[in-house]
């Protein structure tokens, strides 16, 4: 048996990069061979802390724990055959711990976004002189294999590393699939789910949705997934928290997903979760034409791309009219992820890039 040491920011089930690059994943890697483990720096304890606002020093104190759990993972790295660092094996400064990794064991790097370019939450910005952005080059170079979450991803990655294979964000279609519905009203629920750090993006959505509603009024209802503490009284809406028990439940209340987003280099590195998850559920999903979405989308088959306002608007009225149209694209949408974007489709390609790694 191989062992591969997974080394991620987070612990299980909270950070949807690694549920849905990694955690998922874990019983099948042990299944063919791999004893996992995996070594987080934020605990269900210190998570609260460490994304409030303020508290620099108890931060501070919190980041020398975080670089002893990380010297001890230095430490063992070589009773491991691999290790995988997704994202960054440490949240500020450079790329010393993966550079070490790379000295003791085999080291697989993966990413799902644009991490070279400056994004941080709102409350640390405070400590983002110690963020360094440059080091994900770093980290690629050192690596002997490198897992890109898209082809966007993987030029970038191609500069400073000739291993780079991409493997989408992929959902579990046999945990995301459409509940039975026992909705018997005309409402058609339009929604959106993410993050308190990606709301931002729901913004881009405001005045397209105001239009519907002065056109549809209470036809249609607006939800946000994400960030309990969002309030737009125009909208009607108050956003409720992510909850891993009840996400399935509460993404099956939308009849029409979106995932709006600005058109720039952050964002061109996304994955395209959101609308994944959407679509797996067969809800028809409305999103904006940037990056990996012109590929997963295959506009009025699948889905659909909306640019501009009047665009958004024309769509969304489409979906909100026809039943018909809404059922059709949500089928067609569950089958792109079922053959191109789920787990089943992509689990033996991880097996190839640790095996090729192996044999280097």
């Amino acid at each position: 048996m191989k062992k591969i040491l997974f080394v991620v920011p987070l612990y299980k089930n909270r950070s949807p990069s690694q549920r849905f690059r990694i955690e998922q994943f874990t019983d099948f890697f042990q299944e063919n061979g791999f004893i996992c483990e995996t070594s987080s720096l934020i605990t269900p304890e210190t998570d609260r802390l460490f994304y409030s606002k303020g508290n620099i020093l108890q931060k501070l104190f919190l980041f020398f724990k975080f670089g002893l759990i990380r010297i001890k993972d230095v430490l063992r790295a070589s009773k491991y055959d691999i290790v995988f660092v997704q994202r960054e094996a440490f949240f500020v400064g450079p790329a010393i711990f993966e550079k070490l990794f790379s000295r003791k064991t085999k080291l697989v790097f993966d990413f799902d976004d644009a991490i070279w370019l400056p994004n941080i939450s709102k409350a640390n910005k405070k400590l983002e002189w110690l963020k360094n952005y440059k080091k994900t080059s770093k980290i690629i170079a050192y690596a002997d294999s490198v897992i890109a979450g898209n082809e966007y991803l993987k030029q970038y990655a191609l500069q400073y590393n000739k291993t780079v294979v991409v493997i989408p964000t992929t959902v579990d279609t046999n945990k995301y699939k459409k509940l039975k519905s026992t909705d018997t009203t005309d409402t058609v629920v339009i929604g959106w789910s993410g993050s308190v750090t990606t709301v931002q993006h729901f913004e881009y959505a405001i005045g397209f949705l105001k239009k519907l509603k002065e056109k549809y009024g209470r036809k249609i209802e607006i939800k946000l997934i994400g960030d309990g503490a969002y309030q737009n009284e125009v909208l009607g809406i108050k956003g409720i928290a992510w909850n891993n028990e009840t996400e399935i439940q509460d993404l099956s209340e939308f009849d029409i997903g979106i995932m709006p987003l600005p058109d720039d280099e952050w964002t061109n590195g996304k994955c395209g979760l959101k609308g994944l998850l959407y679509m797996a559920l067969e809800i028809p999903a409305v999103m904006s034409p940037v990056g990996v979405n012109t590929e997963i989308i295959q506009d009025g088959e699948n889905g659909f791309l909306a640019a501009q306002e009047e665009e958004w608007v024309e769509k969304l009225s489409r979906l909100i009219d026809d039943k018909d149209l809404r059922i059709r694209l949500g089928k067609a949408g569950r089958k792109t992820v079922v053959e191109k974007y789920s787990v089943e489709a992509n689990k033996e390609k991880y097996l190839t890039v640790f095996n090729e790694v192996l044999s280097k």
